[in-house]
């Protein structure tokens, strides 16, 4: 059987993720889930596919999402941690996520000099309103935080191991999972995708329309195009070579446009979910190309 191997949460879009054992699946996502931004002083989003230094913020929050964390994976450089009391009572301004504008409440001065300073370029950090309604679109409709799109992105080591045999046959070393910034890696799905026929099918996650996991339930909504966000060492938070979108660009081009690799899903059902609960799928269908 499939089994969650490994659940991450990235509480500030862009930044580091963290792998948690078990956390609360959201009708948002997991647990916190790319809950803050950070945006330029105009409220325009950052992403690492512009400031790859964005990978050098560990955040780490707390339970009750009151208390938030800034670590820099550079301490020698002199930026500390900063611990912040998160405010949702402050004054609400606009923020631009690829073009389309949602409410944001900012955190104050402290974390935007921290910000500025790590990344080099004026920064804000904004956290999503109580009151923050986006519905997210695809196959099974949903909301999200700050996410690009869809609440959840699954993503099976079968296949990374797969893209690794690509990428080998062109002489690249394998790249890390964080390459790929899942909230849920799978050890293996379905062989054939019928019965209790398991394998380690490269893809497999792409046909899967719904899937009970732990106590929560997800739905299909698109497949993950890729961007330049994979070229981005998550260690350095700097871009390296052409890989992967090179080696996917020979068998994983999607008739939509872009190269895709992995699944996004909405939460159909919250619930809690834990690193080695089994992911049953309910229903199968034909993957987009």
């Amino acid at each position: 059987m499939a089994t969650v191997v490994d659940l991450i949460t990235y509480p500030v879009k862009g930044c580091a993720g963290t792998s948690v054992d078990s956390t609360h699946l959201t009708p948002a996502g997991l647990a916190h889930d790319r809950s803050f931004m950070v945006v330029s002083v105009d409220g325009v989003y950052r992403t690492q596919r512009r400031d790859p230094r964005l990978a050098l913020v560990r955040p780490t929050v707390s339970a009750d999402g009151s208390r938030l964390t800034l670590a820099s994976a550079e301490p020698e450089s002199g930026h500390g941690a900063l611990h912040l009391d998160v405010t949702t009572s402050a004054p609400r301004r606009d923020v631009d996520l690829f073009g389309a504008t949602y409410r944001g409440i900012d955190q104050g001065d402290e974390a935007a000099a921290w910000l500025t300073d790590l990344l080099g370029t004026p920064s804000r950090l904004v956290r999503v309103p109580p009151e923050h309604d986006r519905k997210t679109d695809g196959l099974t409709p949903g909301t999200s935080g700050y996410a690009d799109s869809s609440a959840v992105h699954v993503l099976s080591r079968a296949s990374l191991a797969h893209l690794h045999t690509r990428m080998a046959e062109r002489g690249a070393p394998p790249l890390a999972m964080d390459r790929f910034r899942p909230n849920i890696v799978i050890d293996s799905l379905p062989e054939g995708c019928q019965g209790e026929d398991w394998g380690a099918e490269p893809h497999a996650e792409d046909r899967i329309r719904r899937a009970t996991i732990g106590a929560a339930e997800l739905g299909y909504t698109k497949l993950a195009v890729r961007c330049a966000v994979t070229l981005v060492d998550q260690k350095a938070g700097a871009r390296g070579g052409p890989e992967p979108l090179r080696t996917l660009a020979g068998y994983r081009r999607f008739s939509g446009g872009g190269v895709v690799f992995g699944a996004k899903f909405a939460v159909v059902r919250p619930g809690k979910l834990s690193v080695g609960d089994e992911v049953a799928v309910e229903a199968w269908g034909d993957a987009e190309t």
